[in-house]
């Protein structure tokens, strides 16, 4: 696939990832627990959650508490950068020899990448806060975050069933599971579908 469609693909997703993100910004207030969805049919829900971490809402102060929580995202908005820029060099790198499947699967990371490192670097500077209110953009009191603090903004959750664990397994019986129940957006979507398609498309093109 030629760089000029990739771009496209990856402008389309960065767009509509973006797009969406800004709409449930300026328009609701963070969904807290035990409040309405904005959309709920039971099996889809539409939310508005800000994830202050990375994929799940795991946090780097979670696994090594001897890091500060403005330490830990720091270091995460650090890593992303260097991340896109890494992606972003191999796509380049390969996009003349490897498969469709697989330079598409790098495009959409690619993309999604940047499209949570958009939130993470600047959201917090154009933005207020969104709890208990809706937010504004580019408010006369300044953003709710300084650069590279900023919260990545999730929003699809589908808990199609939910089960209660046998008393007789370890560790998790009686407990209840939902699946699927983490909160996501557009740019992780993104993500997963593009490792889906590096992992089945194979890396370079058959001669």
């Amino acid at each position: 696939m030629s760089l000029k469609k990739l771009s496209w693909i990856i402008f389309f997703v960065i767009i509509l990832d973006q797009a969406l993100k800004i709409f449930i910004k300026l328009n609701y207030p963070i969904t807290f627990f035990g409040m309405e969805p904005i959309i709920d049919w039971g099996w889809f829900k539409l939310l508005f959650i800000e994830n202050k971490g990375m994929a799940w809402g795991a946090r780097l102060d979670d696994f090594f508490p001897f890091i500060s929580e403005n330490s830990a995202k720091l270091i995460l908005s650090l890593f992303r950068m260097v991340a896109v820029f890494l992606i972003g060099f191999w796509l380049i790198k390969t996009f003349n020899t490897a498969t469709v499947l697989y330079s598409t699967g790098l495009a959409l990371i690619f993309a999604g990448a940047v499209g949570n490192i958009i939130d993470s670097l600047f959201y917090g500077l154009i933005f207020s806060d969104s709890y208990g209110r809706i937010a504004e953009f580019l408010p006369i009191e300044g953003g709710y975050a300084p650069f590279m603090f900023g919260h990545v903004v999730d929003m699809f959750q589908f808990p199609m069933f939910s089960w209660v664990w046998p008393n007789w397994i370890p560790f998790v019986g009686g407990q209840s599971f939902t699946f699927f129940e983490p909160v996501f957006n557009i740019a992780d979507s993104a993500i997963s579908i593009g490792f889906v398609f590096i992992l089945f498309g194979g890396t370079k093109k058959i001669k």
